[in-house]
């Protein structure tokens, strides 16, 4: 059975692997754990690319296939290992870099695209220096990116120094400021091959992935395409100007923008799949699997299939339950109250959290993608308050 080289973990990925008779090696850190049975190497450090490279060849695999990343950090050694191994798929370090830096990747955009100021906080950067250029109000978060953990909205010069806190500061490329842009945002996900858009859909959390870090229970769905054409249009643009501008190689994408007056701002782009259940619920309202989109890319293979993103019949959404603030919860409390596509909850106090605080997580469906939008809100709700707010659970 051919081999496919993982950075990272994730069950999607896994089972799509195992559909395609493909046996997935994966080199991940410590805590994760993939299941027993696989081949694997744990590295001190994803992102180190020579690290990466020493944990496959002592592996001494046979047949390997391809190479692919299931998170940020492992892009770039996704690449080198391509380009070490003569393996398909990206190869470009410089090109992958501009999806990874986000300095970088900014200032290569063309003028006309809409972009937060940013700006790489060199060593001994003061907080004067920072407000005086991007305004009284802006974000530190790694280079590099890393979601939404180690990032910080920063107002005063207390709260800039908590918000170095966990960085080295001993690198003058490892930390980004950015101008705050006060504005709700949108995300693309999509598919770029051949220089072209092949395929996108658009989605709005619930709340920001930074408010789910700090403690907010992080929730998706996808857009209706007919209540936001003229968003959609605009999106798929912007899309197809980042993309070209920065030379992405063919890929499946993330793209945030933030949804302000005058337009559509650009936020940042991966060459990666999306995060949490984007996956899962693209497929369920559109048929179209980003998992063997990606199998298929790293493997070199032409797509296959139909990749619609017209109007389904179903909209569908997320939540990464977690612990409530208060109180308890279980499986049974949630189904009692609301209907679910699919749910997983853990009222065990020895659950380990997963990203975001998660315990569990549950898939929603409507017909209406505002009906959509308000169960999931009710759902986010009820879990922060310990089931202290309930909406009766009706049909969709």
């Amino acid at each position: 059975m051919p081999t496919m080289l993982v950075i990272g973990y994730r069950d999607g990925l896994d089972e799509a692997l195992r559909r395609r008779d493909l046996e997935p090696f994966y080199i991940v850190q410590a805590p994760v754990r993939p299941p027993r049975g696989r081949g694997v190497k744990y590295v001190a450090d994803m992102e180190n690319a020579q690290e990466i490279l020493r944990a496959v060849l002592s592996a001494q695999l046979d047949d390997i296939a391809g190479v692919l990343t299931v998170h940020e950090m492992g892009v770039f050694g996704a690449a080198y290992l391509r380009q070490q191994l003569n393996l398909p798929g990206n190869t470009d370090s410089k090109t992958t870099l501009r999806f990874r830096d986000k300095y970088l990747q900014k200032s290569k955009l063309p003028p006309h695209v809409r972009r937060a100021r940013c700006r790489y906080v060199s060593v001994g950067t003061s907080f004067k220096d920072l407000a005086d250029d991007l305004g009284e109000v802006f974000v530190v978060k790694p280079a590099t990116g890393a979601g939404a953990l180690r990032t910080a909205v920063v107002r005063s010069p207390e709260e800039y120094e908590r918000a170095l806190t966990p960085f080295t500061g001993q690198s003058d490329v490892e930390v980004v400021a950015e101008a705050f842009i006060d504005a709700s945002e949108v995300y693309i996900d999509g598919i770029w091959k051949d220089g072209d858009l092949r395929w996108s859909s658009m989605s709005r959390n619930h709340t920001s992935p930074l408010s789910a870090v700090q403690g907010g229970v992080l929730a998706a769905h996808i857009l209706d395409r007919r209540r936001y054409s003229t968003l959609f249009q605009e999106a798929e643009t912007l899309a197809g100007q980042v993309l070209t501008s920065l030379d992405a190689p063919d890929c499946v994408f993330h793209l945030e923008a933030f949804t302000e007056d005058a337009g559509l701002t650009f936020g940042e782009c991966a060459i990666r799949l999306p995060g949490a259940l984007s996956p899962q619920i693209n497929k369920l309202t559109f048929g179209v699997d980003l998992f063997d989109v990606e199998i298929s890319l790293a493997l070199g293979e032409e797509l296959s299939g139909p990749l619609n993103s017209g109007d389904p019949d179903r909209f569908y959404g997320y939540i990464l339950l977690r612990r409530p603030k208060s109180g308890s919860l279980t499986q049974q409390d949630f189904e009692r109250n609301f209907r679910f596509d699919e749910i997983q909850y853990s009222s065990s106090p020895d659950t380990p959290l997963g990203p975001y605080g998660r315990v569990g997580q549950a898939i929603v469906s409507d017909q209406d993608e505002l009906k959509l939008q308000q169960t999931i809100a009710e759902i986010v709700r009820f879990n922060e308050a310990g089931g202290g707010y309930a909406q009766p659970r009706g049909e969709s």
